[in-house]
C-alpha cells in the first residue's frame, strides 16, 4: 500500500463546498488521519493525484448526464448507443476505454474509497469516530460500486440491441442507476436516502466523511 509522504492533506469535497485541513505531523502519525486522506484529498495513481471520493463524484457525474442524454432520445438506437458508450467510459473506462469522463472510472474510485476508509478504521490509533462513520462511508461506496457494475451489465445488453424499442428500456434502467450514483435511492421508501445498504450513495459517503473530519477536529 503506498503512503503519499510529506504529504499537507486538505480535504475538498467536491460536493457541498466543505474545505479543510490535516495537521501535517498529525497526519504521519496517525496512520487512520493518511487513509482519510486517500479518499478525500490524495492517491497516487487517480488523475491530478486527487482523492478517490472526489475522482468517484466527478466521474459519476458524467455518467449521470450521459445517460440522461442517452434517454432524451429513445427512438434513436445510435443515439442511445453512443451516449451509453460516454456513460461505460465514465463507470469503467477498462470496457469502453474512449469518453468524456476522467479515465478512471466510478467503480475503481468508490472501491477504492471503500478500501482506504476501511484501512482508516483498522489502523492503529483509529479513533471510535472513525470506526464508526468509516462503515457509513464505506458502505455507501459499495453501494456505488455495486451500481455501477450493473450499469456495464445493462451496458452491454443495450450494445447488442438492434431496435430502439429494444433499448429504450435499457436505456431507462441504466439513467435511473448513473442518477443513483450519487443520489442513492430510497429503497425501503421511508421518505429518507440513509447510508445503508441498497441506499446511499456517493453524496452519503461524502456526509459522513464530513462528519469523520469534524469529529477528528482536522
Amino acid at each position: 500500500m503506498k503512503l503519499i509522504a510529506g504529504l499537507t492533506l486538505s480535504v475538498a469535497l467536491a460536493v457541498g463546498g466543505c474545505t479543510t485541513s490535516m495537521d501535517k505531523a498529525n497526519a504521519e502519525n496517525n496512520l487512520s488521519h493518511a487513509h482519510m486522506g486517500h479518499v478525500t484529498t490524495a492517491w497516487s495513481d487517480t488523475p491530478d493525484g486527487k482523492g478517490f471520493l472526489p475522482v468517484a463524484i466527478a466521474e459519476a457525474k458524467t455518467a449521470a448526464q450521459h445517460a440522461g442524454f442517452a434517454a432524451s432520445k429513445p427512438n434513436d438506437l445510435a443515439w442511445m448507443q453512443t451516449h451509453t458508450k460516454h456513460v461505460l467510459h465514465a463507470v469503467d473506462p477498462s470496457v469502453e476505454p474512449k469518453g468524456p469522463g476522467l479515465g478512471y472510472g466510478v467503480i475503481k474510485a468508490a472501491a477504492g474509497a471503500a478500501k482506504h476508509i476501511n484501512a482508516a478504521a483498522m489502523s492503529d490509533g483509529a479513533s471510535q469516530n472513525v470506526a464508526a462513520h468509516s462503515v457509513h462511508v464505506a458502505t455507501a461506496s459499495q453501494n456505488t460500486v455495486d451500481r455501477a457494475k450493473q450499469i456495464v451489465v445493462l451496458g452491454a445488453q443495450l450494445m447488442a440491441a438492434t431496435s430502439a424499442a429494444e433499448a429504450a428500456p435499457l436505456v431507462e434502467q441504466i439513467k435511473q442507476l448513473s442518477d443513483a450514483l450519487l443520489a442513492g435511492v430510497d429503497a425501503n421508501g421511508d421518505g429518507t436516502i440513509s447510508w445503508q445498504q441498497g441506499e446511499g450513495g456517493l453524496s452519503e459517503a461524502q456526509k459522513h466523511i464530513g462528519f469523520m473530519v469534524k469529529g477528528e477536529g482536522l
